[in-house]
């Protein structure tokens, strides 16, 4: 007869649940990764952006075309400002889906702790079995011989 554990079920069931977690986790990780990124981006935009406002003033340049340079400049502020802002609400997602994470893991973990080592306690004792019938055979050839 083979190892059957009891509670079988509730482990994969726990088993997926860490692995459904973990998914969301690398989710929020990655969107955390896209807005930094883009927040970088932006960074650069910007200070390329100055740097034309600040030579295109060495020469004369009409008040409309200095106003859109200027007005290009706070539309690229002001989403990397929006992005800081979802930035701080991805970090937030992730400590929470971070702890979810943990309680799947955690979970998981000691329902396998648990199988192992009811595997380990049926393994011996099958070898205990096999052991005594084994010890068993050679007590009745031995009584047989004499």
């Amino acid at each position: 007869m083979a190892f059957r554990f009891p509670l079988a079920t509730v482990l994969r069931y726990r088993d997926s649940m860490e692995k459904r977690e973990e998914l969301a986790l690398k989710r929020v990780l990655m969107e955390i990764a896209r807005a930094r990124l883009q927040i970088e981006q932006l960074s650069r935009q910007i200070a390329r952006a100055q740097q034309a406002v600040e030579k295109t003033l060495e020469q004369p340049v009409s008040a409309a075309h200095l106003q859109s340079m200027v007005a290009e400049i706070d539309a690229l502020i002001d989403r990397k400002k929006a992005l800081i802002e979802s930035l701080a609400a991805l970090e937030r997602r992730r400590r929470l889906q971070m702890q979810a994470y943990q309680a799947a893991h955690r979970d998981r973990k000691m329902l396998s702790e648990m199988a192992d080592r009811q595997r380990d306690s049926y393994e011996q004792e099958r070898a205990r079995r096999e052991q005594k019938f084994v010890d068993d055979i050679f007590a009745a050839r031995a009584q047989r011989g004499n």
